[in-house]
């Protein structure tokens, strides 16, 4: 299945706290979307790896996305080495994405930054034709370079590149966030078991606030940021948000 949008999170959760609204906004207007997890977040303090793979298949049944697999690669211990950027470069030629969205380049948690520059080395590398890759049938895969590589915005403050619109998904996005019912404080029984730094009530909080200063700054209700390293331009004015101020 040839894709417009792949999402990749290192763990099953950084998609939807980094870019669900932007992926439901680009689902509504009738792009395929998919999404990629690295690892299955088996370090994770709450929570199992079963529980992982229930709650981010409901997340992307909420998000209405086409497709999602998990790498397996090793949580806490991978590198971005020569096997795992193969591995995710036979992804990314699998799905020919016109645009992926990754991890941050560089977070509080290690996991994200080192994801995100694996995601962008593999994404150069996938368009290289001497690289060789074979699919799940043992076919050759052709080379294939995503136009766009983003990199949404998580712990850490970064100054965004890029803004988009989330306002008429925001209550959906929230759902699919809400979905990782072990990992965050939906309910008093999510207080059940250690507490971590995601599963008090002020990080969903925070979650929402951050969409509400993003969305401020280009007066709207809410917003996503993303990281281009890559100037990004536009065919027309008519695709700037126009505000009345």
């Amino acid at each position: 299945m040839k894709l417009d949008i792949l999402a990749i999170g290192v763990h099953p959760d950084d998609v939807e706290l980094g870019c669900s609204g932007t992926l439901i906004n680009e689902i509504k207007a009738g792009k395929k979307v998919g999404i990629v997890d690295l690892t299955q977040g088996e370090l994770g303090t709450r929570g199992t790896v079963e529980t992982r793979y229930q709650e981010s298949a409901n997340a992307a049944m909420i998000m209405g996305v086409h497709v999602r697999e998990n790498l397996k690669m090793r949580d806490g211990f991978f590198k971005n080495d020569e096997d795992n950027q193969l591995k995710l470069i036979k992804t990314i030629r699998k799905y020919q994405p016109s645009i992926v969205i990754g991890n941050v380049l560089k977070d509080r948690h290690p996991d994200h930054g080192r994801a995100g520059n694996l995601i962008a080395d593999a994404c150069f590398l996938s368009g290289l034709s001497k690289i060789e890759t074979e699919d799940d049938d043992g076919k050759p895969q052709q080379k294939w370079r995503p136009a766009y590589v983003l990199h949404y915005i998580q712990d850490w403050y970064h100054e965004p590149d890029l803004l988009i619109d989330i306002s008429e998904s925001f209550e959906q996005r929230m759902k699919s966030i809400e979905a990782y019912t072990t990992q965050f404080h939906i309910t008093d029984k999510s207080d059940e078991g250690p507490q971590t730094y995601i599963s008090t009530p002020d990080f969903l909080e925070s979650i929402v606030a951050r969409a509400r200063m993003f969305g401020k700054r280009i007066g709207v209700k809410y917003a996503e940021g993303f990281i281009s390293e890559k100037k990004i331009g536009i065919r027309s004015l008519d695709a700037l948000i126009q505000n009345e101020t």
